[in-house]
């Protein structure tokens, strides 16, 4: 069992408040960060947490997938001349985003892809096509013609995905380790200018007495 203090508040005078957090079992939290964003958080009964991480995390996940044509989210394979780095970034997502490294080995070992190509990676095969004008052409691969059929939403959604994956890292960081608190500490007055001000305070005391 491991907890973390934080402040209570920035109150000066609620300085030395402390809220306690129980972060039960820091890896038990992490891994189940990672599996489903918010669950860590549940797991140690930060609910409100939680469903908010749920919430904003997999619905920039799913916009992104949809938006993209539902083609965004795939393993890197072999073939592919730029190596896809995007998909490791996908993967901070968890389980929602598993079923890509599922159908890569499928189709690396010659298998036909589950769940009607659903995260399945790119056939290299050359594949039938229009143009602007809609004429018949040809797509070097499957890839190229996603990407053509579905621009610019193929690199937005690819986008919004990359990025939902990108802050569950930091989600689940809060879950293993607790919330990053960073305290300013409060401006002094510099001791010439307090002595300063404290004489020119004395000064105008005497002179009103004088005047009076």
């Amino acid at each position: 069992m491991v907890t973390t203090k934080i402040p209570a508040g920035f109150d000066p005078d609620k300085s030395d408040e402390m809220i306690e957090i129980d972060l039960r079992n820091p890896w038990v939290a992490g891994l189940l960060a990672w599996a489903l964003p918010g669950l860590g958080h549940i797991y140690q009964g930060r609910t409100g947490k939680g469903i908010l991480f749920f919430v904003c995390i997999l619905g920039t996940f799913f916009y992104g997938l949809y938006v993209g044509g539902g083609k965004v989210v795939y393993a890197a394979t072999d073939w592919e001349q730029q190596y896809r780095w995007q998909y490791l970034c996908q993967l901070g997502v968890g389980l929602p985003s598993a079923p890509m490294l599922i159908q890569r080995e499928r189709v690396e070992d010659g298998k036909e892809p589950l769940f009607n190509g659903f995260m399945a990676p790119p056939s290299r095969d050359p594949q039938p096509s229009t143009d602007d004008s809609d004429n018949p052409a040809t797509q070097p691969n499957e890839l190229a013609k996603w990407i053509i059929d579905n621009h610019p939403f193929f690199e937005l959604g690819t986008v919004y995905t990359v990025v939902a994956g990108l802050l569950n890292v930091l989600v689940i960081c809060d879950a293993a380790g607790g919330p990053l608190i960073i305290r300013t500490p409060e401006k002094k007055k510099k001791k010439g200018k307090a002595d300063k001000d404290g004489t020119e305070d004395e000064n105008a005391e005497e002179t009103k007495v004088s005047s009076s």
